[in-house]
């Protein structure tokens, strides 16, 4: 019987290993991972977790320790996060696309005892970093590391405010910031999982990197239920529908640039995706008229997420439900406080434009290592509540709906007036022969800054970008007209899909004469 996991999930605090312990008692033979032709029901991952958990309390890593895993999704990697987890220990999923220093740096910021990599990680790593690395893709260096079969680890009793997991969100900047996250924010997160459509029969395609908060968000509440989990190593739009139509997945965690090119297949309507209850987004704005089209042509419902790693207010679209509000982001989650303030923290009316902070009982401890980092993403009512400030440029509508306008570091200041990228952005994509485009501001002599668009054609389709700039600022107010537009062969992203307008700041201004180089940026290479 499985109906004690929703009474346990609705406890004031519990924790996750323990979960994957009963399912693995109650239903053993349920599959837990599907890894290609690979296949961990509950009882073998239940059994791998204590393997890995007996061997790091062997190795006399304590709880609160930490370990770094850097890595491809896999059956492995999943195991050591959830073993660790049942020894208490913290883990801090580190991403293999940056550099070798970054990737360094913030396996020492999180004091990791233990590093599991790839061999291509350890390759680049050299001797960079000193805690014993363990090599996930080599079946038998993995089996020597863990200790003999069917070992029992020392029970630890897990406190809700020890660290969960340390999330990286800075790898290019040589700044690490680790967000770390407490035991109770994660279990808050999967309180949640069963009113989303998570449960026993879910099954949950997974096809971001493991490193990231928008895959985890997925990933723990389908354990937590008992359900499968389908992992992808690498995204391929075709491969996706392929893997979903095969397992008849229910669920999907998606940023915006995959449903994109999901939808842009040409034989998309081919498959067979009637088995989805819903698919989620998060992570990058996600476009009004891509929402319309996933909610057109692919069954179930869409729900978008808004909000941060570091939690405070989280705010959801049910888009299928809520079809005039594609532009939103939704409203404030039962039992979250999202409010907009000025530049000097007062609060402004609703209507108004300014920054988004919130507040719940899903928070970050703050950033690891970083007092100085962690008040300056806090701010505080004039009760002494704390609220963590997103940095994103935003307005309530007069339903209470969330319209995002920019992020505060990206907004244009344009001869004294406040220009939002989003807003050039949305006029520019309405161009027939446009697929993708990017505004950022760049330094000007006579305006302080101007608004660029870098565009990204349609494939077999040309663009004059002369005739582009004349067309987008015929439509554009007088202070939004772009400066130019840069022809660009794709955007430049991070590992989890978010344009990375720095990197097109940087290259634009290396290029053109008379203007200031900003900071250089290894990732402006790309664009040279």
């Amino acid at each position: 019987m499985t109906t004690g996991v929703g009474e346990h999930l609705a406890q004031p605090f519990g924790s996750l290993a323990e979960l994957v312990r009963q399912h693995a008692a109650e239903r053993p033979r349920h599959a837990a991972l599907i890894q290609g032709e690979r296949r961990l029901d509950y009882e073998a991952l239940d059994a791998l977790m204590d393997r890995v958990a007996s061997t790091l309390q062997r190795a006399q890593v304590a709880p609160r320790d930490a370990i770094a895993i850097c890595a491809s999704s896999s059956i492995e990697y999943l195991a050591v996060f959830l073993g660790a987890l049942r020894a208490g220990v913290a883990v801090a999923p580190l991403a293999p696309s940056v550099t070798a220093d970054s990737l360094a740096a913030m396996a020492i910021d999180s004091g990791a005892r233990f590093f599991f990599v790839d061999r291509a990680v350890d390759a680049a790593l050299g001797s960079r970093v000193t805690p014993p690395r363990v090599l996930l893709d080599d079946a038998s260096a993995f089996g020597r590391w863990l200790v003999p079969y069917d070992p029992r680890p020392a029970t630890v009793e897990i406190r809700p405010d020890w660290p969960f997991n340390i999330i990286y969100s800075s790898g290019t900047t040589g700044e690490p910031k680790g967000i770390v996250q407490p035991h109770s924010m994660r279990w808050l997160h999967l309180q949640r999982g069963p009113s989303y459509g998570y449960g026993p029969d879910t099954v949950t395609l997974v096809s971001t990197p493991l490193h990231s908060n928008t895959t985890l968000v997925a990933v723990f509440p389908t354990l937590a239920l008992g359900a499968t989990m389908v992992l992808m190593e690498k995204f391929d739009a075709a491969a996706f529908l392929a893997l979903a139509q095969r397992h008849r997945a229910t669920l999907a965690m998606l940023v915006p640039v995959q449903y994109q090119r999901i939808m842009a297949l040409p034989d998309f309507g081919r498959y067979d995706l009637a088995s989805f209850r819903t698919k989620f987004s998060t992570s990058a704005p996600f476009a009004a008229a891509l929402k319309a089209d996933v909610l057109a042509r692919w069954p179930g419902g869409l729900v978008e997420y808004y909000g941060m790693t570091e939690g405070g207010g989280t705010c959801i679209l049910s888009a299928h439900l809520h079809p005039g509000k594609l532009h939103t982001v939704g409203q404030p989650a039962p039992g979250h406080d999202i409010r907009v303030i000025d530049d000097a923290g007062r609060e402004v009316p609703r209507g108004e434009a300014g920054e988004v902070v919130g507040h719940s009982g899903a928070m970050m401890s703050g950033y690891h290592n970083r007092p100085d980092r962690t008040a300056e993403a806090e701010w505080f009512d004039a009760a002494g509540r704390r609220f963590i400030r997103t940095g994103d440029v935003g307005r309530f509508d007069e339903d209470g709906f969330l319209v995002l306008l920019d992020r505060k570091k990206d907004l244009v200041i344009s001869g004294g007036f406040n220009v939002y990228p989003g807003d050039l952005e949305e006029v520019v994509r309405a161009h027939p022969a446009v697929a993708e485009v990017a505004v950022a501001g760049v330094p000007s002599a006579r305006w302080g800054e101007t608004p660029v668009a870098f565009v990204v054609a349609r494939e077999g389709m040309h663009v004059d970008a002369d005739a582009l700039l004349a067309w987008s600022n015929e439509r554009l107010g007088k202070v939004q007209r772009l400066d130019s537009v840069e022809l660009v062969e794709s955007l430049p992203r991070s590992p989890i899909g978010k344009v990375l307008k720095r990197v097109l700041r940087d290259a634009y201004v290396r290029r053109s004469p008379g203007t200031a180089e900003p900071g250089a940026s290894a990732q402006s290479k790309l664009l040279q």
